[in-house]
């Protein structure tokens, strides 16, 4: 999942996205609101982590401005701000959650994975395409009676297609979700990384369609 991290401490900012990044997530940095906006305008992102005291305009003035675009992009304030009316303020703007500095980064991936679930409307932090069941807390994926826990690049992109299932993503599609910015990508990271999960399952896990990308099928085969 690509996600935008809008925070202008550079301590906070360069760890959250090497730790997010560990997880599976790609992460683009940005430390003002004017960048933010136009990262944004890309509307390429799955989420948004946003810290309310930036340099140039408040937080909540970025959110109120993607709101406006009417952006769905889910939006979890991450903040030193732990008064009561901060909190309100940042939820009546559009924000889908709010977590107050210092966190714990497991809870943080908690709040992260309870948004995902309630954007996609699951219930629970498992995704059940077809025979697949992905695991978004442990990272283990599930197939026609296999089980693994998967690294996190690999779990991203059958996360990726999971999330569409049915449509046929391009090697620039999955890139995309699964690299940051200026990230160094080899031209066969994808097809690798297909190579192993097949290799850890089975061929027909991800399923090829020649000239155009790769796909997980809707239904049971």
């Amino acid at each position: 999942m690509r996600v935008l991290l809008i925070e202008d401490d550079p301590m906070i900012g360069a760890s959250l996205q090497s730790r997010l990044g560990h997880a599976g997530m790609a992460v683009d940095w940005v430390t003002n609101g004017a960048d933010a906006l136009d990262a944004l305008a890309a509307d390429g992102y799955g989420l948004v982590l946003l810290d309310l005291g930036l340099p140039d305009r408040p937080g909540l003035g970025v959110l109120e401005a993607l709101r406006r675009r009417k952006s769905r992009i889910p939006v979890l304030i991450v903040s030193a701000r732990d008064e009561v009316g901060a909190q309100v303020a940042g939820l009546d703007l559009g924000a889908d959650d709010y977590i107050v500095k210092p966190f714990e980064f497991d809870m943080l991936m908690a709040r992260i994975r309870a948004v995902l679930r309630r954007q996609a409307g699951h219930a629970e932090s498992k995704i059940v395409v077809g025979d697949i069941t992905l695991d978004l807390a442990s990272h283990e994926v599930a197939y026609r009676g296999l089980s693994q826990l998967l690294p996190a690049r690999e779990f991203a992109l059958l996360h990726a297609l999971a999330e569409r299932p049915g449509a046929i993503l391009s090697r620039h599609q999955l890139e995309d979700r699964l690299y940051g910015w200026g990230a160094e990508v080899e031209s066969n990271a994808i097809d690798v990384l297909i190579h192993y999960i097949r290799r850890k399952f089975d061929k027909d896990i991800v399923r090829n369609v020649r000239g155009a990308g790769w796909m997980i099928p809707k239904e049971p085969a």
